[in-house]
Formats: C-alpha cells, sequence, structure tokens
C-alpha cells in the first residue's frame, strides 16, 4: 500500500504540493489525473524517493520511501522524460540492474524480447525514437518484477497496437502477482479501460479519491420524456447536477443510484425514461463542476 499524509513541498516560495494526502490499496491500479501544475509529477518524484517533503509522510507498505534502499529494491519508476546513461543499450542496462535489483528476471527479460521486437536492444537508448524509447523503458521496468510500478504518462509515444499491448502486460501483473501500479495520465479515456481507483488533483492537493465503481454507482444520467414539454417540478431533495434539453428530451445528470432516481421520476409517468452510464470523464465534470476551472480544462 503507498500511503501519502498531509505532504507539503515548495520550490523557491512555489507551492508545488499542499498537505497532499492519498492512499493507493496494495494490488490497484490507481489513475492519477489533474491539469498541468497540479502536483502529479512531483508527487510521483516523492513516492519514488527522489523528492524528500518539506512535512508529511510518504510510506511504502508502511515504511518511509526516501534514502531506502530497502524499499525502493520494490519500485519501479517509468517517468514522462526518461534518463539512462549516456551510451547505455537496453541489453547495457539489463546488465545494471541486475547487479541493484535482486527481482531482476533474466528469464523474463528473454521472453519480452519478442513482444519488444522492434525494439534494437545493442543500440543507445538516447538514439532510439521516443516509442521505442518507452518499449525498452517497459520492457526493463516489468522485468524487476516491482511490487510496486510508477507510470507517468506511460504510453505517450506508443502506437495503438503496442499501448494495448502494454497495459495487457501490467494487468497480467497486476492479476497474478498482485502488483500495485499508480498511473499519472491525461488521458482519462484510457484510464477508464484500466483503472479501479481514480484521485484528481489540483493545485497540489487530492480533490477526489474513489474507486471507479463507487463513482458509477452513485452519478447517473437520465433521459426523459415527461407529458408535457417543460420540467416538472422535480422534489428539493433529488440533487439534480446538469439539465439540458434538446426539443422534449430532458437529460439530467443525477447524484444517486439508478434504479433509486428511476422510481423518483417515473411517479412523473413520463413517456419515455431511460438510464445511461456516464464515462470516467462525464463523472469528474459533474463531480467537480464548480471546485475548479481548472478541473475542467482536463475532461473537456
Amino acid at each position: 500500500m503507498i500511503e501519502v499524509q498531509a505532504v507539503f513541498k515548495s520550490f523557491d516560495g512555489f507551492k508545488a504540493l499542499d498537505g497532499l494526502t492519498m492512499t493507493v490499496p496494495t494490488g490497484a491500479i490507481y489513475g492519477l489525473v489533474g491539469p498541468n501544475g497540479a502536483g502529479k509529477s512531483t508527487i510521483l518524484r516523492h513516492i519514488t524517493g527522489v523528492y524528500q517533503q518539506d512535512s508529511g509522510l510518504v510510506l511504502v507498505d508502511g515504511q518511509t520511501v526516501y534514502e531506502n534502499p530497502a524499499v525502493k529494491e520494490k519500485i519501479a519508476d517509468i517517468p514522462d522524460e526518461l534518463y539512462y546513461f549516456g551510451s547505455a543499450s537496453t541489453r547495457d542496462m539489463a546488465r545494471f540492474y541486475k547487479g541493484v535489483y535482486p527481482r531482476f528476471d533474466e528469464k523474463r527479460y528473454e521472453t519480452l524480447r519478442e513482444v519488444f521486437r522492434t525494439v534494437d536492444e545493442k543500440r543507445p537508448i538516447r538514439r532510439l525514437s521516443k516509442g521505442m524509447q518507452k518499449q525498452a523503458a517497459f520492457w526493463l521496468a516489468l522485468c524487476l518484477r516491482p511490487e510496486v510500478l510508477v507510470l507517468d504518462e506511460p504510453v505517450d509515444g506508443l502506437d495503438p497496437v503496442m499501448r494495448r499491448q502494454v497495459w495487457s502486460l501490467l494487468m497480467s501483473d497486476v492479476a497474478q502477482d498482485g502488483t500495485t501500479v499508480l498511473v499519472s495520465s491525461h488521458n482519462l479515456r484510457e484510464l477508464e479501460d484500466v483503472c479501479d481507483h481514480v484521485g484528481i488533483l489540483s493545485h497540489g492537493k487530492v480533490l477526489v479519491e474513489r474507486s471507479l465503481s463507487d463513482l458509477q454507482e452513485n452519478l447517473v444520467k437520465m433521459q426523459v420524456v415527461f407529458q408535457t414539454r417543460d420540467l416538472p417540478e422535480l422534489p428539493e431533495d433529488m440533487e439534480v447536477l446538469n439539465v439540458q434539453q434538446v426539443g422534449r428530451i430532458h437529460t439530467l445528470i443525477v447524484r444517486g443510484k439508478a434504479d433509486e432516481v428511476t422510481n423518483r421520476l417515473a411517479v412523473y409517468s413520463p413517456i419515455l425514461m431511460d438510464a445511461l452510464p456516464l464515462t470516467l470523464e462525464e463523472i469528474f465534470i459533474y463531480e467537480l463542476g464548480g471546485e475548479d476551472y481548472a478541473v475542467r480544462d482536463i475532461v473537456l
């Protein structure tokens, strides 16, 4: 489990993290989203032990991460901007990691050569294309057999086929080995397919942190046609977050479970009524609509 408790971090007077608190359950795929400058990369660098917080706690399995080699051995990291030794090839880095990470799996390295067969493992990584560099990064990270895998915009630069292949490998590790995956991304549509928990950051703090099932069960989109053209007066305790009308069709975003909301609207004897699933993007828009304009920017 990853636990971040009231973490503050400032750089030259700029408050990058403002009491950030979050929890990533063991074996979860946790999606971290937010606008540029929200603090995503900063908190990831704390969790991987690159940065030391000004105050607060950053724990992995109950132990602090910063300057703790025993914990760092369990963590693999693919940052947004990759860095390897200047002239090192993928094979060179595999040899290096073998000496640093006790869990490095040589057999898996050979097995994954077929998956990442377009990567020239003898060529310096810095001379590969951006997409090939990302493939090399995944090839190496997956061979570490990490307990915690931290990813910052991980599939940026990969083609659709390789994206699917990489996510398949990650989800297999989660299912078989209980790997905990923390992934930061702007692509909510992609996260919706793979994540079971989501946290959204704004101005250095987590605004919402929930499982996807909780989000999806407590917000519903209703399309309704009533007997009259106008929307009837709904109960005051029905929390309607948004109303749109096209012709006689009213689209309501309502907080609550679909069956409960359906039963309450049924008393108005609608001509047509249908409960529709919301996308992750829509959920964030309506959950956080009034919190911060920057939150809207990442989902619109």
